[in-house]
């Protein structure tokens, strides 16, 4: 899918309401309030901002439709929520309390069908399929959950295909290998899904500068780039990203 600048969106992962950030999703340390984080972001321009619930599969439900309620009175952007969404009667919790989109993992892996149930609910905009990748061989990763820990034996680029069929109206790739690393995308990774890909797509894991995005979009066409270390320990603001780009 072309799009000349992608958006930029910051990614908020939170566990006992804090904003967390580890390397390959794990070893985790705290990096601040979410709601302090989510205004900053949104005074420096951020695009959208993704709240993960990043403990929500071990206590299988998101615990933070009261953190997405407050968000949604101090900014006017969209909201994406995500970890342990299972079932509509989450995703209309989801709604009834600010977020604009629903982003979605193992859930789908568990049980296909409730891609199709919800974007036929709420429509296709609204469901945003999450595939956390880790490199199998040259061209080839699996689809993991459990945030990069549990391997699911399903290949990614079929997967994607399958979930676009499904009704996911976005597809949210991130590299687990590169998560966290500041090293820069999976760009073999990025177009390769993208080349697979008949919906929006946003790319995660690995940013560590301003290259690391131009390089990216060069590489690939994604409609939106997923920030967190970078923009946590003040690397760059989104308003600089938006200069350049």
């Amino acid at each position: 899918m072309h799009n000349l600048r992608p958006r930029i969106i910051a990614r908020l992962d939170i566990k006992n309401e804090y904003v967390i950030k580890g390397i390959h999703l794990e070893g985790l340390r705290k990096v601040g309030e979410p709601l302090d984080l989510a205004s900053r972001y949104y005074e420096e321009g951020i695009d959208e901002i993704l709240f993960m619930d990043s403990v929500a599969s071990l206590y299988d439900r998101n615990s933070l439709y009261g953190l997405i309620e407050k968000a949604a009175s101090r900014s006017f952007i969209p909201k994406t929520l995500g970890g342990g969404i299972r079932s509509v009667d989450d995703v209309l919790k989801a709604f009834d309390s600010g977020a604009d989109k629903v982003l979605i993992n193992t859930a789908a892996v568990k049980d296909l069908s409730i891609i199709n149930r919800i974007a036929s609910r709420f429509g296709s905009q609204a469901m945003v399929a999450s595939i956390q990748a880790k490199r199998e061989s040259a061209g080839t990763w699996q689809a993991y959950i459990d945030n990069g820990r549990e391997p699911t034996g399903i290949d990614v680029l079929k997967w994607v295909q399958t979930l676009i069929s499904e009704g996911a109206g976005e597809i949210a790739i991130t590299s687990v290998d590169n998560e966290g690393t500041q090293r820069g995308f999976d760009l073999d990774l990025a177009t390769c899904v993208d080349r697979v890909s008949t919906v929006p797509i946003i790319v995660s894991g690995g940013c560590g500068s301003i290259q690391h995005v131009i390089d990216l979009i060069r590489s690939a066409t994604p409609s939106g780039v997923a920030i967190a270390s970078c923009f946590h320990y003040n690397k760059f603001k989104p308003s600089d990203l938006h200069k350049i780009l």
